[in-house]
């Protein structure tokens, strides 16, 4: 019971992180058709997820229970596909193929990216 309660701890974290984040970012892009708040967050989490996998399952330099905070709650929470696929459709259905399209694949190509980088360099430590 007390594992679900710091997961639930990293999923309050993760989804204030969010909002803070995407906010912070769209207000700075100041873009109306491309939601770079949403991007910015997945390719970070993304990123740091990365970083988390090798850190705590690869090298163990983080104990095991971390994963569920620190995975599962926190970057569960702080990650937004589902507002990514939301936000995607949305965009289609008024008629923005190109930022839609562009928003697409700079989503998956970068946060794919993102992981593979994080995990790369973290390796390297």
């Amino acid at each position: 019971m007390k594992y679900l309660i710091f997961i639930a701890l990293g999923g309050a974290g993760g989804a204030v992180s969010r909002y803070l984040l995407a906010n912070v970012v769209h207000n700075w892009s100041n873009h109306h058709h491309i939601p770079f708040g949403t991007l910015a967050v997945n390719v970070l989490g993304s990123f740091l997820i990365g970083i988390l996998y090798v850190l705590i399952v690869e090298k163990m330099v983080i104990h095991q229970d971390w994963r569920g905070v620190l995975m599962v709650g926190f970057l569960g929470a702080f990650t937004t596909f589902s507002t990514f696929s939301l936000e995607s459709i949305s965009l289609l259905e008024q008629g923005e193929i190109t930022s839609a399209l562009f928003y697409i694949l700079a989503s998956v190509t970068l946060c794919i990216l993102a992981v593979w980088l994080a995990a790369t360099l973290t390796r390297m430590i």
